[in-house]
């Protein structure tokens, strides 16, 4: 993110440069994920007042927007917090999408030449390659999917999708706060689709995708189930003829 300064003087030229140096530092914090004021001034050590300022030149600029914070618990007093994140055009600037146009056209012209099945194999081709080096990755991961997850995160952070993993009451949670091919995939699903496939085959288990940035999301989201623990207890009785009916459903009926 990028800012032009025009100033007459030193000493204002040197204020706008920081400035503009401190509002990037903002909003590649904004990279990964919402906040609130106080969680950003708190990471760069700044005041409320100093933070505010920032906020309110990149609410000017269209570069940020508000949410309002979810609250689990009962709301104390005062006005609801307000959580910063990035407007898509804030997102482009950071990550500017060159090919984008191009690729959405390669991708059109696949569809309507060998239809949407093509489009499915070219993106399961097209991220074999990131199966691969991840897999390697994980090789010392062990079995567990939690921690499969937090060495998948590393693995994609390497690659450039500041991924990190966390442990939920429902299971675990992995967020990409960067998509490469966010522009294309919120037209060609079958991106996101191939990538989940990825994330359950390297994790090992099913997982389910909650929420994607190709869809307009923060964050690319999936949710990782725990998996359920088996003890001799929990397993079904053995039918006593068992071998019998299973030797039965094998019988060929076709010779």
């Amino acid at each position: 993110m990028k800012y032009e300064v025009l100033v007459g003087n030193g000493a204002e030229a040197s204020a706008a440069v920081s400035d503009g140096r401190t509002r990037d530092r903002v909003a590649q914090l904004l990279r990964r994920g919402p906040a609130t004021a106080a969680e950003l001034g708190a990471q760069l050590g700044l005041s409320p007042a100093a933070i505010r300022k920032h906020l309110d030149a990149l609410l000017a600029d269209c570069l940020v927007e508000t949410r309002e914070v979810r609250r689990t618990g009962p709301r104390g007093r005062g006005r609801p917090a307000k959580a910063f994140v990035l407007t898509a055009a804030a997102r482009e600037d950071l990550n500017p999408h060159h090919y984008d146009n191009i690729a959405a056209a390669a991708l059109r012209w696949i569809a309507q030449n060998n239809g949407p099945q093509a489009v499915t194999a070219f993106a399961a081709s097209q991220i074999q390659a990131l199966e691969d080096r991840c897999s390697a990755a994980l090789e010392e991961a062990g079995t567990d999917p939690i921690a499969r997850a937090e060495a998948l995160a590393d693995a994609l952070t390497a690659e450039g999708y500041a991924a990190s993993a966390t442990t939920i009451a429902s299971g675990g949670q992995l967020c990409q706060h960067h998509c490469p091919v966010a522009h294309v995939a919120a037209e060609f699903p079958q991106l996101c689709d191939a990538e989940t496939e990825v994330i359950s085959r390297l994790i090992g288990t099913h997982v389910q995708r909650l929420a994607t940035i190709a869809h307009g999301d923060g964050v690319c989201t999936t949710h990782i189930p725990h998996r359920p623990a088996h003890t001799p207890s929990d397993r079904p009785a053995r039918h006593p003829k068992a071998d019998e009916m299973l030797s039965t459903t094998t019988v060929r009926t076709d010779t």
